[in-house]
């Protein structure tokens, strides 16, 4: 939204739920009755409410109503938060305008809706995109984010002067062999663990003590799923991790194997099993991403570049 003519300030935070000054970790969790949101500040002599607003329509799916892209949950879901009664007559009539136009296979549900109070987001959350730049643009590619953007827009121009397709490169494709390739190319313990949803022993693996600066991709992919940046000693003897590489790279879903419930961790491309995540880490995210050695295979800091993944290497700059 910072980059349409005229807009002065975009700040990060919450609004639409009852809570006062809410924290992140709550929003984020879904106990708020907040969304994540963005607070526009643009010189009405320079672009209309309109143009923000057919700006806005670009950037998103607008046709989803369970969250956005690989963020789940409604405090994900998009929402015009109107601050008077020409807003929302102008928010109301340019929804209906684009629902109208048959852009998309599917209804607009993105509601227009009366702005209580925003609660500005803590300051790591502030220009995020600029100031981690590989982090948000391999966010937008891996979610699926710029490939819906480009299949819903082509290459028609926003208010900013860009097209929608935008700068940010297709995702490489990850493909997975089929199991009998599979078994040719993994060992045993290896096939177990992804196709067969094993766990390997703990302390006795490869990685759980691995300390090299680097990131874990997919054993049977190449997709990038974790960065030694955000590894750290659980004390369990398996990879423990507090966030994946990219949020959207990885999978979850119940798993009810054991008397208690767990998540399961998946890959999102080749469909791996990963691991389980608990929520008993370390800070920031309070998770932890068990995840086994034989799911992975490490690529080291220096040969980043010679395997394809240079973008990253920013990331231990």
């Amino acid at each position: 939204m910072a980059r349409l003519p005229g807009v002065i300030r975009v700040v990060s935070g919450y609004a639409g739920g009852g809570e006062a000054a809410p924290a992140y970790e709550d929003v984020s969790a879904g106990r708020t009755g907040h969304r994540e949101a963005v607070q526009v500040h643009f010189d009405p002599d320079r672009v209309s409410y309109a143009e923000v607003i057919e700006h806005f329509w670009r950037h998103f799916d607008p046709t989803d109503a369970g969250g956005s892209f690989g963020d789940r949950g409604a405090h994900y879901t998009s929402a015009i938060f109107w601050h008077d009664e020409g807003q929302r007559e102008i928010a109301e009539a340019s929804r209906a305008a684009l629902d109208a136009s048959g852009r998309f296979d599917r209804p607009v549900v993105t509601p227009v809706l009366p702005l209580t109070t925003f609660y500005e987001a803590e300051e790591y959350h502030q220009d995020f995109a600029a100031n981690n730049t590989l982090r948000y643009k391999t966010y937008r590619a891996f979610s699926g984010r710029d490939r819906f953007l480009r299949e819903a827009w082509g290459r028609e121009v926003s208010g900013s002067g860009q097209t929608a397709e935008g700068r940010d490169s297709e995702a490489r494709a990850y493909a997975r062999p089929d199991d009998n390739a599979l078994r040719e190319m993994l060992t045993p313990l290896q096939f177990e663990v992804v196709r067969r949803d094993g766990t390997e022993p703990p302390f006795a693996n490869e990685y759980w003590d691995n300390h090299r600066p680097g990131i874990y991709v997919d054993v049977v992919s190449g997709e990038p799923l974790f960065s030694s940046a955000d590894k750290f000693d659980s004390g369990t003897g398996w990879p423990s991790f507090t966030r994946p590489l990219v949020d959207a790279a990885v999978t979850g879903r119940r798993d009810t194997r054991l008397l208690a419930p767990r998540t399961e961790v998946r890959s999102r491309l080749a469909d791996s099993h990963l691991g389980h995540v608990f929520d008993d880490g370390p800070q920031p995210t309070g998770q932890r991403y068990c995840i086994n050695s034989a799911a992975l295979r490490f690529v080291p800091l220096e040969s980043l570049e010679d395997e394809g993944y240079g973008e990253f290497v920013g990331l231990f700059r």
